[in-house]
């Protein structure tokens, strides 16, 4: 069988009004209806695009299930388009995730849940939300899968490793990056362009960063979308405001680079468990 060679993705770079659900989902159905009619067939949205990024206590109201019917309205405009959505997710009372629903094909084929909280500089996510446990890795096209990690899941390695373990053929990256909001020396701007590309070239993996543009109360989301090929390389980048960037990535592209940087076939696993083995 011959797979399709191409896929043409894209990246939303769009702000969210901070607890305004129902105006953020218009939002998402105009960019989806942008998206499909350029032909993407997978779209990636920033992190919480639903809700909002400083929800506090707040995530209680905001919060949604998988069975909502405002997702399944997504799901529907989508058509066979692959879309990444940022939400709280509300798995029992009281129990909420910072989330990604996995829409296509008028269903909600997969949920996301954030795994690395953090809780360092302005971010306390760890005080909201519950930790996510598992990993995902959703076909998209024959022949094309992706996995996905939310922001911080990004900036533990040993995620990002076992996240690419299955040899997806895409990471999705969405991502909620405010300037300053780690610490004043921390070049939030700087050090995800350098975090990404490390990856796609590592891995010989395309990544989807998607992120916010515009203010929210006191900070101000600097956007840098990007989408990067396998061999880090910058296909697309977002300008300073909102709207939506494209790419057409070669699964050719993606087998000449691990074929000649072979860090998933050498990633011996066996040996960095055993190694680990003694860590907690």
């Amino acid at each position: 069988m011959h797979y399709q060679d191409s896929l043409h993705v894209a990246a939303a770079q769009v702000n969210a009004g901070l607890s305004e659900v129902d105006a953020n989902l218009d939002r998402h159905l105009a960019v989806i209806n942008e998206a499909v009619g350029r032909g993407v067939e997978l779209l990636v949205f920033p992190e919480l695009s639903l809700t909002g990024y400083g929800l506090g206590s707040a995530v209680m109201q905001v919060a949604m299930p998988v069975a909502d019917p405002r997702l399944r309205q997504l799901a529907e405009a989508c058509g066979e388009m692959q879309t990444v959505v940022g939400l709280v997710e509300e798995a029992s009372p009281g129990e909420y995730y910072n989330a990604l629903a996995i829409l296509q094909d008028g269903e909600i084929v997969a949920v996301h849940r954030k795994l690395n909280l953090p809780t360092y500089g302005g971010l306390e996510e760890g005080k909201w939300f519950t930790h996510g446990s598992e990993l995902t890795h959703i076909p998209v096209r024959p022949g094309w899968s992706a996995t996905q990690l939310i922001c911080a899941d990004l900036w533990n390695p040993g995620l990002v490793h076992a996240a690419l373990l299955p040899r997806p053929t895409v990471l999705c990256a969405p991502i909620n990056s405010a300037s300053g909001i780690v610490s004043d020396d921390f070049s939030n701007e700087q050090n995800w362009a350098l975090n990404v590309r490390f990856y796609a070239m590592t891995y010989g993996t395309p990544v989807i960063m998607a992120n916010r543009y515009g203010p929210e109360g006191q900070s101000h989301f600097w956007g840098g979308s990007r989408i990067l090929g396998p061999r880090g390389e910058v296909l697309a980048a977002a300008e300073d405001r909102e709207m939506l960037i494209t790419a057409t990535l070669s699964r050719t592209q993606i087998a000449r680079a691990r074929f000649e940087l072979p860090t998933l076939r050498d990633a011996d696993t066996p040996l960095v468990r055993e190694l680990m083995a003694g860590y907690r």
